[in-house]
């Protein structure tokens, strides 16, 4: 049951992942790792570091919040998501990507699980973060919903 309900979530999921406008290509790979959370039924919070891999320029380190609401519950020790990066450009400036995000996120873990997360938002609301690989994490958890990232950058 809870593998077909993840199997479910996680194709609504990557439908959603079509970038903001046909317009923008891929500009990099933003990777993020944080430590543990704790789901309270309507929600979580995760703080990440992340690294913004662009394909022009140097790598740029960066802070982030990772906010979830809708149905979260369990507890994790690990998380790590790796994100492409859509942009109008391909050349990212420094700490062009500090903003606020919004998508749609789903996943669950048993031991080691799976999730998703589609973001948009930026500067001006023109960057599309679309899931490379699926979420990993470690614990017991299970979630879905909308989910909000706050990234900052931090030189």
């Amino acid at each position: 049951m809870i593998r077909s309900s993840l199997a479910a979530a996680l194709m609504l999921v990557a439908a959603q992942a079509t970038p903001a406008s046909a317009q923008q290509v891929q500009a990099g790979v933003l990777e993020c790792r944080g430590g543990g959370s704790v789901g309270f039924i309507i929600g979580s919070v995760t703080e990440l570091s992340c690294v913004f891999r662009p394909d022009f320029g140097p790598r740029q380190p960066y802070r982030a919040i990772l906010s979830r609401a809708g149905v979260d519950l369990g507890a994790t020790a690990v998380s790590s998501l790796v994100w492409g990066v859509f942009a109008p450009t391909q050349q990212i400036g420094l700490g062009d990507l500090s903003g606020n995000y919004a998508g749609v996120t789903a996943g669950a873990s048993v031991g080691v699980g799976l999730g998703a997360n589609v973001m948009y938002g930026g500067s001006n609301n023109s960057f599309a973060l679309q899931p490379l690989s699926v979420e990993g994490q470690v614990g017991l958890n299970v979630f879905g919903g909308i989910a909000g990232l706050e990234l900052r950058f931090a030189p």
